[in-house]
C-alpha cells in the first residue's frame, strides 16, 4: 500500500490568469438546446482530441448560464468565428442578456441544434462525456458533421482582447 502525497495548492489565480492571457487561443461559440431554448457561450478552450474517432473537447464554467443546456443536451454545435466577428464573441461572453436575440442571426440544423448563420465554419457533435474539473466541466464530444465555409482569418483571444491571427512572413 502506498501513501498518497497531498496535492500542492497550485499557483495563485492572478498568476494563472496572467500566464494564459499571454497564450493566444482561437475563438468559438458553443451552442446547445436541451429543450428549454437555445443557449450558447464563447469558448477559447476548444481542442482537437482525436482524429479517429474525431473527438473535440472544451471547458465550460459550472456557473455559466449555458451550463444547464450543455449538461443536458445530447448534441451541440461549435461555431468558428472569423477575425471580424468580435462582436459575436463579446455577445456570447456577456452575462445577463439574450444572446440569441437581435442582432444575432441564427437558425437550427435539421437535427435541431442552434447554429450561428454567419459563422464561416461549424461542427456538430454528440456529447460523449462531461468531466468535472475544478470550477469547470470538460466536455468531450464526437464530431458527426462539419461545415467548412472556406478560408477565413480566425478570431483569436490574446492579452484580454480579440484580434486577428498574424500570418508569419
Amino acid at each position: 500500500m502506498s501513501a498518497r502525497l497531498a496535492a500542492p495548492a497550485g499557483v495563485a489565480p492572478e498568476s494563472f490568469r496572467s500566464l494564459f492571457r499571454a497564450h493566444p487561443a482561437g475563438v468559438t461559440v458553443v451552442c446547445a438546446d436541451a429543450g428549454s431554448g437555445p443557449a450558447g457561450f464563447t469558448a477559447t478552450s476548444l481542442t482537437s482530441v482525436s482524429i479517429d474517432p474525431p473527438l473535440v473537447s472544451f471547458a465550460i464554467a459550472t456557473g455559466s448560464s449555458a451550463w444547464p443546456a450543455v449538461r443536458d443536451a445530447e448534441s451541440l454545435t461549435v461555431n468558428f468565428l472569423a477575425a471580424a466577428q468580435h462582436e459575436i464573441a463579446t455577445r456570447f461572453a456577456t452575462s445577463g442578456i439574450d444572446r440569441f436575440g437581435g442582432p444575432t442571426l441564427w437558425s437550427r440544423l435539421e437535427t435541431g441544434e442552434p447554429v450561428l448563420d454567419n459563422a464561416p465554419s461549424f461542427l456538430r457533435a454528440v456529447v460523449t462525456d462531461r468531466i468535472e474539473a475544478g470550477d469547470h466541466h470538460v466536455v468531450l464530444a464526437l464530431v458527426v458533421d462539419a461545415e467548412t465555409g472556406g478560408d477565413h482569418e480566425p478570431l483569436v483571444y490574446h492579452a484580454g482582447g480579440y484580434c486577428a491571427a498574424a500570418p508569419l512572413e
